[in-house]
Order: structure tokens, then sequence, then C-alpha cells
């Protein structure tokens, strides 16, 4: 759902160039500039979004896999992330225009493809945003415990991610995303100290024998650790030089596998098979609120950045037609600030309703990453390479029919994990084994 630029590819050397059409127009006479951001900002940004809620699952997905699966997944899948993060840095090369997935799926399967890519982004940044909204709606009541009814809570933090969307350009909430990684940093690590002081609390086993649909609602939660690339077309878009991506990936994907390791092997080696999620539900009553209230500008700015993104895609299709940009998308008009607080304030709304309907955080992120995530962050970019990649090169030397063979795998993973983790996700559910409210 994003605008609908025609490229035209012209062979030059062998190589196709395209002749895009710019959806921010020419910001040089536009009240609002959107490619502004450094590679420092959207490296931030990343992070903020990332590692947020993703790093909140690991020490339960470890008490689940057993320390050797979960150490190998998260190191395996963290490095597949890596090379289909590099393989959207560059179809955004090739295709300048692209400013969504929306934009790729044309490129990929025409009208068709657009819909489809552009409506499951947006449902999946939906669904994230309840993510946040129930994460901040547990927050609250652990830090109040449960002084108030959860639904109040639950619209408190809608409120504060809306207000906090409101601003236009990604350069504006990169600063706050700063903020975001650090709070985020600070709430584990008091949960590694607390169980640390504590000493072993539980069993800790080097490998898990368990049930199918346990065993892979943990690797969903995984999978949802590495669940930032549907919003990378968006951050190189508003990036001074889409180049420096590259720059902003790989710190990315060392700092959130770093993290994930180190709080996923320290918290489940303390806790053991006890270790419930989110992960700051680990620790004492006190310290417990207290991690959650230092957690709480990481709960909100990871939304607000998901938020945004879904907000701008919406946005662009409204203002960008038919190869035109409308001066609403630029100028601070009252049309166009209008349609993007409304675009907002519906996104947070239906927000605000997913977390309602699907309170269970371990269980509505298997979801998310059975459904979305799978593809978004690992199939589709094996769909770019082929793209890419002329078929006549598929299998010319060892070393390509080894990446036809890798892109490949990852597109056949993306449905096994689509499959899989459906499956996980809804036995979860139904066996009320999604549930962590109470556990916070």
């Amino acid at each position: 759902m994003a605008a609908s630029p025609r490229a035209s590819e012209d062979t030059m050397n062998g190589k196709a160039t395209t002749k895009e059409f710019d959806v921010y127009g020419d910001e040089q006479e536009g009240d609002i500039k959107y490619r502004t951001m450094v590679w420092w900002k959207a490296a931030a940004l990343m992070l903020a979004e990332t590692v947020s809620l993703g790093i909140l699952s690991i020490p339960s997905a470890f008490a689940s896999l057993g320390m050797v699966a979960g150490c190998i997944l998260m190191i395996g899948l963290g490095a597949i992330a890596t090379a289909t993060g590099y393989i959207i840095g560059n179809f955004k090369i090739r295709y300048p225009h692209v400013h969504n997935m929306a934009d790729a799926g044309e490129i990929l399967a025409g009208p068709i493809g657009r819909e489809v890519l552009g409506a499951a982004q947006v449902i999946f940044l939906m669904f994230i945003c309840g993510s946040h909204v129930l994460t901040g709606m547990i927050a609250f009541d652990t830090i109040t415990a449960g002084a108030s009814c959860s639904v109040l809570w639950a619209a408190i933090s809608t409120i504060i991610c809306l207000m906090c969307t409101v601003p236009r350009t990604l350069n504006g909430i990169s600063h706050m995303s700063i903020v975001s990684f650090v709070s985020i940093l600070a709430a584990v690590f008091i949960t590694m100290i607390s169980v640390g002081v504590v000493s072993h609390q539980g069993t800790v086993t080097i490998t898990s024998n368990l049930s199918f649909a346990r065993g892979f609602l943990a690797v969903t939660n995984i999978v949802f650790a590495y669940a930032g690339h549907v919003t990378f077309f968006t951050f190189i878009a508003e990036m001074k030089n889409p180049e420096d991506f590259l720059k902003a990936l790989y710190f990315l994907q060392i700092a959130d596998t770093t993290l994930y390791l180190i709080v996923g092997v320290i918290v489940y080696a303390f806790i053991g098979s006890t270790a419930v999620s989110p992960t700051l539900g680990n620790t004492s009553v006190t310290l417990r609120r207290v991690a959650y209230g230092v957690a709480l500008p990481t709960i909100i700015i990871a939304g607000v950045v998901n938020g945004h993104v879904c907000a701008k895609l919406v946005f662009i299709r409204i203002f960008c037609r038919n190869g035109a940009t409308s001066r609403h998308m630029t100028s601070n008009s009252l049309i166009g600030w209008a349609t993007w607080t409304g675009i907002c304030l519906a996104i947070w709304l239906l927000a605000f309703l997913i977390a309602e309907v699907i309170p269970f955080f371990n269980g509505l992120l298997g979801i998310i990453s059975a459904l979305f995530t799978s593809w978004f962050t690992y199939g589709i970019s094996g769909m770019f390479w082929f793209h890419l990649t002329p078929r006549s090169e598929y299998w010319m030397t060892t070393k390509q029919k080894f990446k036809t063979l890798f892109w490949g795998f990852t597109i056949f993973m993306a449905a096994f994990i689509m499959v899989g983790g459906l499956y996980a996700s809804i036995i979860s559910i139904i066996d009320g084994n999604g549930s962590l409210v109470a556990n916070a």
C-alpha cells in the first residue's frame, strides 16, 4: 500500500539503471525534508526497533530449547538475517524509487505483488504496534502492582505512542531511538544483575526434550528478534547517502546478536527452566518494577518507530499518485497534517484492539513471526536475489551454485517457519501457555 512509481529501465554496460520517481519530490522547496539521516541515526532506529521486544523473549526461548540449541539458532538466524539485510540494501540501490515492501512487490509481481506485500507490511506493523501496547500494559500494571485495570494501562500506552508518532520524519525520531536503546540495555542489565545476586534458581539443560509446538514457538520468538527488515526500505529512503546503509546493518546485526546471546545465556544460566517472558519478569517484585520503569522508554519509542513507518506507507499512498507528489507531502498544510494525524490515530486504535484481543505475549510474537517475519526477514530477500540475478548465472560457477541453493533455502525456510510457527502459536494459545501477563 504505497505510491505506485513506474520505473523504466535502460541497459547500460550490461546493467539495469532505473529512472526513479522520488516519492518525496523536490525537497529543496518543501517545508519538511525527509532525506536527512546519517548512517548512525539509521543504525539507532534499527537497533531501537529490533532489540526492544526481541530481547524480552530470548531467555524463555533458551529455557525451551536448551543452551546449545538456543545459541546455535541465535547465531545462525542472525547470520542469515545479515545476509538478507544485505540483499535488501542491494535491491534498494538497484531500484532507488523503492520506498517500502509494496514498491518492491510491484517490481517482483506487478500490481498484485504491490497490493499483497503492501497490505502485509501494514498488517505486520500494526501487529508489532499491538505487541508494544501489550508490553506497555504489562509494564504499567507491574509498576503499579495492578492498581488499575489492564484496559486503562493499554489505553495510556496507546495514547503516549500516538503522541510520539506525530513527527513526520524519521530523523526527528532517531534521537529518541538512542534513549530507547539505552533504556532496554539498562533494564536487561538490572535483570541480569538481579538474577545473578539471587544465584541459581532452576535447572539448566544443554539440550532439551520437548514437544514440536513448544519448541517451535521458542524458535519463532528468536525469529522475531530479527524482525526489523520490514522497515529497512523506509529507513534507507530517508538517509542522506543510501550507500551507507550497510554500515548501519552491520552495526545492528553485531550489536543485537551479541546482546541476545549475553542476555539469553546469563538469565537462563541463573533462572533455568523457570525463565518467563517478558525477560524482565524474572526478577523479584521490587526489581521487576524498577526494570519495567527503566524499560518504558524503549517499549514506547520502538513502537513509535514501527507506527511511524506504517503511517508513512499509507501517507505516501494517499499523496503520491500517477507519478506525481502532492504538495501536502512536504508542506505544513492543514490537509497534510490532518491526514497524517488521522492515519496515526487509526493505526494506534487498531494496535490497542489487537493488544486486547490477543493478550498473550509469546503467543502474539509467535503469530507475528510465523505470518510475517518469516517472509520479510528471510523469504522475500531470497526472491529479491533471484530477481537481481540473471537466470543464466544461477549455475555458472561453484560459488554461484552455492548462492542459488542458499537463497532457495531461505524461501523454503520462510515457508516452513510460517506453517510450523502458526501451528505452535495456536496450540500455545489454546493450552494457555502463551499467556504471560500473570508472570509479569
